[in-house]
């Protein structure tokens, strides 16, 4: 047996990985034994990551695990830009302060998953920020436009008419300047990432170094069913997410996605998961029963198993008994008598008037148990304050600010 030959089955055969380029030379690399660099990159364009961005650090961890070393790539600077993969207009840039706020969170939420004091953390400004126009122009050239305009995303909006920015066209090449940066052996990312991780490959080959191999991993569709997991869709679970909002989210979960979220969000084994599918489609079990399974798994991954429990009790005693929760959170206001839109919008419920209108419009609140359908109703906040039920989970008690 070829040393390392072990490692290599387990390894590609996850069900975390979809495309593997090239498999063959990949497969070498890892029966020959030696510890590769195996990257990833995450740009902080928002402060949280969720279980789409999960599936991808999950994959790592088995290669940490089988010790090889994880570069973790905060793209402190492709995030002024923001990765155009997969959309349909140019992203808004974010300023220094906002890049900066959301990568300190990063560390922590990395850490949930992998061994950070054995991964290699950096950020992207270490190299990209020291380059001058001329270094720019250096890299440019050894790319086509052609070759950059074949992105799906790129082609789609450049036959629609809709707008391409200048600085769009160089995100690729940034994230392949990383992988020259780092060494990359292997990149791991997204199935929308494969364009941008094949950059690499092409770079690394012009400058004579050897090519990373890429593997792709599986997009995690978000709890609408529809579209991939993202926080700008609202469609997300954070990692950050206290245990009770993460288990009742999941709960929300479409039918129809059990499996799918039971491969991608848990560690179960695939026989325990062809196990489920078998009572799924014989209808032996009640998919609530395998949600709650789900969802106490997820949450005891990033919250432990104490917490697991105390959220899936939070949740029978509010949603199946219908009762308030033991701890509420408590907001004080200064004024006596508001409009239910203005409480809503004071208690932190809704982050706008008119995000306050759309939630009572669709009689999405309750004050006191009863549901409110007029944002303009007069509410007085008595000696006991109101309770304020926003959606199945979000309670708030309103008092009077002493």
């Amino acid at each position: 047996m070829v040393k390392g030959e072990k490692t290599v089955g387990p390894l590609l055969s996850s069900r975390f990985i979809q495309d593997v380029v090239v498999r063959a030379s990949l497969e070498n690399k890892l029966a020959s034994g030696r510890k590769l660099r195996v990257k990833i990159g995450m740009d902080p364009t928002a402060p949280d990551l969720h279980l789409g961005h999960a599936v991808a650090l999950r994959l790592l961890r088995r290669f940490q695990n089988a010790g090889h070393t994880i570069v973790f790539i905060i793209g402190d600077f492709t995030a002024k830009i923001g990765d155009p993969s997969g959309k349909s207009k140019t992203r808004p840039m974010l300023d220094a302060p906002a890049i900066e706020a959301n990568a300190k969170t990063y560390f922590e939420q990395v850490g949930l998953i992998l061994d950070v004091k054995k991964a290699e953390i950096r950020r992207n400004s270490e190299w990209l920020g020291k380059l001058g126009f001329d270094d720019v122009i250096k890299l440019a050239s050894k790319f086509t436009v052609a070759r950059i305009l074949e992105r799906d995303d790129f082609a789609e909006r450049f036959k629609s008419g809709s707008e391409i920015s200048g600085h769009e066209l160089l995100y690729p090449m940034m994230q392949a300047q990383d992988s020259v940066a780092v060494a990359a052996d292997v990149e791991v990312g997204g199935t929308d990432q494969l364009f941008n991780m094949l950059a690499g490959r092409e770079l690394q080959k012009k400058l004579g170094l050897p090519e990373q191999e890429v593997l792709t991993v599986p997009l995690l569709l978000g709890l609408d069913g529809t579209l991939k997991m993202s926080k700008s869709l609202g469609n997300y679970v954070g990692l950050r997410d206290k245990p009770e909002e993460m288990y009742g989210k999941l709960m929300s979960l479409p039918d129809r996605l059990l499996r799918h979220y039971f491969e991608l969000a848990t560690d179960l084994s695939d026989s325990e998961i062809e196990a489920i599918q078998k009572t799924l489609v014989g209808e032996k079990a009640n998919p609530r029963d395998l949600k709650m399974r789900l969802a106490r798994l997820v949450v005891a991954s990033y919250h432990g198993e104490g917490a697991a429990e105390s959220a899936e009790e939070s949740f029978v005693k509010v949603f199946q008994k219908k009762e308030i929760p033991d701890e509420v959170k408590t907001v004080a206001v200064d004024k006596n008598k508001l409009t239910a839109a203005e409480l809503l919008l004071l208690t932190g419920l809704a982050a706008s008037k008119s995000e306050a209108r759309r939630v009572i419009e669709q009689r999405g609140l309750k004050i006191d148990g009863v549901a409110v359908g007029d944002p303009s109703l007069p509410v007085a906040i008595g000696e006991k304050g109101v309770l304020l039920q926003k959606g199945k989970r979000h309670f708030i008690r309103a008092v009077r600010k002493a």
